[in-house]
Order: structure tokens, then C-alpha cells, then sequence
């Protein structure tokens, strides 16, 4: 372009436009993203999913759980500020609110299979089932090592593996006997044989610590309830004692508030 004064001024060509930003997945959108997500075994594929919808809180809060691949081992518990699941009789329900049992019923749509202890199932005989949000059923694992448990729903389910370290007679659950002193390693090697790799540990507080403690659990969601129950509680996660204070473990962890609840999320691998 020419001015009066003879200077050639040049013409700069328009900026192209922007690509077009990715559709928001948010409300109802988002989940099936990370129902489909949770069985890709194209780790690839997941990143490239959970970089474009980053920042929806759904795909936010399961991101690091499902780019960590098909395989491994996350534990849930939800508990007091004073750190109990239960009271003294063993009255747990409920201790956090709808909010995070919504998250648990999420976590178990995500595994393949979910485990609970001796007395998870003893005092409450949890279905282990996926109801409040759409999504699949998880295989369920009950841990018995004495056999003492007897007429629960969840034994007369022939989908259920019931893990103990002598035979028993079951009522429809597929039976596994394990060498005594085996541990979580030993339990999750069988159901690896079983085609279950991403696993959810539930419950109790005693189960979760011991799999905690014994460094198979790669990622834990503890959510902590505006609660005090009081001394004579049942104890959430309660760990082997560290000294000094400077040798205890600070592992790296995200915020989540659900309703009144906040969840942290640690990673146990880091």
C-alpha cells in the first residue's frame, strides 16, 4: 500500500483463524467419556482424551487414575475428622455424605474388581454394586482368611471370589484358598489370573491399611466427613508408627470437595 509522502507501507495477511476448541464434556457428558476410557487399552489414546477435556471436573478428578494405565491398585475409605469409619457398635452409615458415596459408586464403574475384609462383610454385607451413577458392575472379592463368614447376599453370588486359607463350603461364591501368610500380593497375582487389573480396595479401615502398608496400593482416595465420633471409634487408616517426623512420607495429593466432604487423592507411587 502507497502513502502521499511515496513510502510503500506493506499489507499484512490476515491471522488465520484458531482451530476450533474441543466440545465441553461436562454433566452427563463427561462420565461416558471415562466409562469408555477405563477400558481403552491404548494408553495413548487415554492421554490424548483426558488432555482435550482437562479441565472438566469430572475428567479432572479420574484423569490421574485412569492415565495410569489398566493396571493396579486404588483404595477408598471415607472417615471422621478423628479419623474413625465407625462407631464403637460398628454404626457407619452414614459417615460422609451423598456427594462421595456418589465418587465411591464412580470408583467401582472404573475396576474391575472391588475388595472388602472379614468385617465389611460381616457387619454390613455391602452389595458392591454400581447404582448411583450408570456404569458396570465390578467382580466382587471378599477376604476371609478364617472362613468364618456365613450367610451373606454377597456369598451366595457365583460371580463372587472368596478368598480364605482353608476350604469351606459355599453357598454359590467361587472359593479360593490361599497358603496361610499370604498377603495382597498374592491375592492380586489370582486376580490378574482372572483378568482383573485395575482393582478398587474398599473396605474396612483394617484392609485398607494393610494393603496400604504393604506398598500395593498405587493410589488412595481418603475422603474426611465434618464429623467427630469420638475415642471408642473404629479406626480408618491407622499406619505403623515413623520417627522422627521428618521420616514420615508427605506423598503428593489433589483436593477434591464433595458437598460438605473433602477427598484427597494421594499417589502412593510418587
Amino acid at each position: 500500500m502507497s502513502t502521499g509522502t511515496g513510502t510503500t507501507v506493506p499489507v499484512r495477511p490476515p491471522h488465520p483463524a484458531p482451530p476450533p476448541s474441543p466440545a465441553p464434556v461436562d454433566g452427563a457428558g463427561a462420565w461416558p467419556l471415562l466409562l469408555r476410557l477405563a477400558r481403552e487399552e491404548d494408553p495413548a489414546v487415554v492421554a490424548a482424551a483426558l488432555a482435550r477435556h482437562a479441565t472438566d471436573p469430572l475428567v479432572h478428578r479420574y484423569a490421574r487414575l485412569l492415565a495410569a494405565g489398566r493396571t493396579g491398585v486404588v483404595a477408598q475409605l471415607g472417615q471422621s475428622l478423628d479419623g474413625c469409619i465407625a462407631t464403637a457398635g460398628g454404626d457407619s452409615v452414614p459417615v460422609t455424605g451423598e456427594a462421595d458415596h456418589e465418587h465411591l459408586h464412580r470408583l467401582r464403574a472404573l475396576v474391575d474388581a472391588v475388595v472388602v475384609g472379614p468385617g465389611t462383610v460381616h457387619h454390613d454385607d455391602p452389595r458392591l454394586t454400581v447404582r448411583a451413577v450408570p456404569g458396570p458392575d465390578p467382580r466382587r472379592v471378599v477376604l476371609d482368611p478364617a472362613g468364618r463368614l456365613r450367610e451373606r447376599a454377597l456369598l451366595r453370588d457365583p460371580s463372587t471370589l472368596w478368598f480364605t486359607q482353608c476350604p469351606v463350603d459355599s453357598p454359590g461364591a467361587q472359593v479360593v484358598v490361599l497358603d496361610v501368610g499370604s498377603g495382597p500380593a498374592e491375592v492380586l497375582a489370582v486376580l490378574r489370573e482372572h483378568g482383573l487389573r485395575r482393582v478398587l480396595v474398599e473396605g474396612g479401615g483394617r484392609t485398607v491399611s494393610q494393603w496400604v502398608d504393604a506398598g500395593v496400593v498405587d493410589r488412595l482416595f481418603l475422603t474426611i466427613a465434618p464429623l467427630v465420633i469420638g475415642r471408642g471409634g473404629r479406626r480408618g487408616l491407622s499406619l505403623p508408627d515413623v520417627e522422627p517426623l521428618s521420616a514420615c512420607r508427605r506423598p503428593p495429593a489433589h483436593r477434591h470437595v464433595l458437598g460438605e466432604d473433602v477427598c484427597w487423592e494421594l499417589d502412593l507411587r510418587a
